[in-house]
């Protein structure tokens, strides 16, 4: 699923949407794998942000996945719409389940529309084991390292912990299963703690203001510049 070693998934929320066709080309064009897309309800998370028609037209003016990441409520209810927009990636919070089972209806009921790949996500309070005991439904596992709804955050150290410990049992399960599981991670992600982050077994970073912010303050064609150094850090440590 990954274009490489490593996969980086520039998060819209942090781009300027009054240019977001140009905005789209010019991270794709700078080496960008996926774009991350983060959907807001304003009841699982303090914040509001896009519905399907607006995912729609980024997937038509996109030529990477698309990687939607619902922080909502009822998740299933707005699966299909998800889908049909143009989802490759749909990822859902632990939170927002009663308990396993439902987690796994879920899940279940995400593929049933045809997504690709199945994320579950976890809050930085979030035991791993929630996530651990549901790694047969899933294909990536999303490690929030800060509190979600709001892009610019700074990355809460205690989520190296947190995703060593995911690792630790994503490892465990591909070597029982010889299915192997993404270790995503969200929140703070910039050039100098990237290392830091896949040394601690993360292998898909998503990053926002960290990339978009950089091309807005300098040159917006200089994407390129942000995402080459960010794989000059991971290089450093193996990826």
């Amino acid at each position: 699923m990954p274009l490489g070693p490593v996969t980086i998934a520039p998060s819209l929320l942090s781009c300027d949407f009054s240019r977001i066709g140009e905005e789209i080309a010019r991270v794709e064009k700078a080496g960008a794998d996926w774009l991350h897309v983060d959907v807001m309800d304003g009841h699982f998370v303090p914040n509001m942000t896009i519905g399907p028609p607006v995912v729609e037209a980024i997937h038509r003016a996109a030529r990477v996945p698309l990687d939607v990441h619902l922080m909502i409520d009822e998740p299933e209810r707005y699966a299909p719409h998800y889908a049909k927009a143009g989802a490759r990636v749909l990822t859902f919070h632990v939170e927002v389940t009663r308990d396993a089972a439902h987690a796994r209806a879920i899940a279940r009921a995400f593929r049933s529309e045809g997504v690709a790949e199945v994320g579950l996500a976890i809050n930085p309070g979030t035991e791993v084991e929630r996530a651990a005991e549901l790694l047969d439904e899933v294909d990536l596992v999303l490690v929030m390292s800060v509190n979600p709804g709001f892009g610019g955050q700074k990355f809460i150290p205690g989520t190296l912990g947190k995703l060593r410990a995911a690792r630790e049992r994503l490892d465990a399960y591909e070597a029982q299963s010889g299915r192997h599981i993404l270790l995503q991670v969200d929140g703070g992600v910039k050039v100098d703690n990237i290392a830091q982050v896949a040394a601690a077994g993360a292998d898909t970073f998503v990053a926002g203001s960290a990339v978009f912010g950089a091309g807005r303050d300098a040159d917006p064609h200089r994407y390129d510049t942000v995402i080459a150094a960010m794989r000059a850090e991971l290089a450093k440590v193996g990826k």
